[in-house]
């Protein structure tokens, strides 16, 4: 036992080595813009450049409004899957894994070819036309993570019975869903949005080929033009998503416990 222990210990130590020790080093490296000191400067003028502010800025509305949008789409069709289409769960589920197969690269080359200034639609010939491709792109990569969020959280009540008794006193399929579903997988829709805003922030591919300025593009744009504000900007990006899977665990164990109380 004692052997098996220190062989757990060691691959624990090794892979946490293995994953800490880059993150160490950026971090150290986004330290040393003034020379012969460690400072943070670089997040200084990371923070207070007014692109970074825009785009992140930008990202953030982006990444709200998929969220809503995600929800909008989600919620109903696992909820009608769940009570009266249960025949059709494979094919859902199928579908919605979709985007982790299809590359970000092909959907948006897709796109551009369906809604160009030539085609019948010419979402991409306006800004507020790119702004509709892009949102629904990101709700696109966002399904499968929110749909299985929402899908596990419908699995722990009782849909059926909780539809029949909102039936019974009067209430129509919108407000089932909106007072009686929605806040019963509240958490597993919030662990879908945080995950969904961490996708956000980060992506590229859909931004760069769609000629909009986000953060994912300012990021590989300081990457190639400066030194050490690359490094603090990873920092910085790598904090905001840790920070959106802590909020998945604080929100969870916080509904465990209000469960408990109950």
């Amino acid at each position: 036992m004692m052997r098996n222990r220190f062989w757990s210990l060691a691959a624990i130590a090794l892979s946490a080595a293995y994953f800490f020790l880059p993150l160490i080093g950026m971090f150290e490296f986004s330290l040393r813009m003034k020379r012969g000191q460690y400072s943070f400067e670089a997040y200084r003028v990371v923070l207070n450049d007014p692109q970074f502010q825009q785009t992140f800025g930008y990202s953030v509305i982006l990444a709200l409004l998929t969220i809503v949008l995600g929800v909008l789409i989600v919620v109903p069709t696992a909820y009608w899957v769940r009570l009266r289409l249960p025949k059709a769960r494979p094919i859902i589920e199928f579908v919605t894994l979709l985007p982790l197969v299809i590359p970000p690269i092909v959907i948006v080359f897709g796109y551009i070819r369906i809604y160009n200034t030539s085609s019948w639609l010419p979402l991409t010939g306006s800004w507020i036309g790119t702004n509709i491709l892009i949102l629904f792109g990101y709700a696109t990569l966002s399904l499968p993570y929110m749909y299985r969020a929402v899908d596990t959280g419908l699995r722990a009540i009782d849909v059926a019975t909780l539809t029949e008794a909102a039936q019974s006193l009067g209430a129509s399929w919108t407000r089932i869903l909106a007072t009686v579903i929605l806040p019963n997988v509240l958490v597993s829709v919030l662990s879908g949005a945080f995950l969904t805003f961490a996708i956000v922030i980060g992506e590229y591919v859909f931004a760069a080929l769609l000629n909009l300025n986000t953060f994912g593009p300012y990021m590989v744009w300081m990457g190639g033009n400066r030194a050490y504000e690359p490094s603090a900007l990873a920092v910085i990006a790598f904090i905001i998503t840790w920070a959106c899977m802590g909020l998945i665990q604080l929100v969870t164990r916080f509904s465990k416990f209000t469960q408990i109380k109950r």
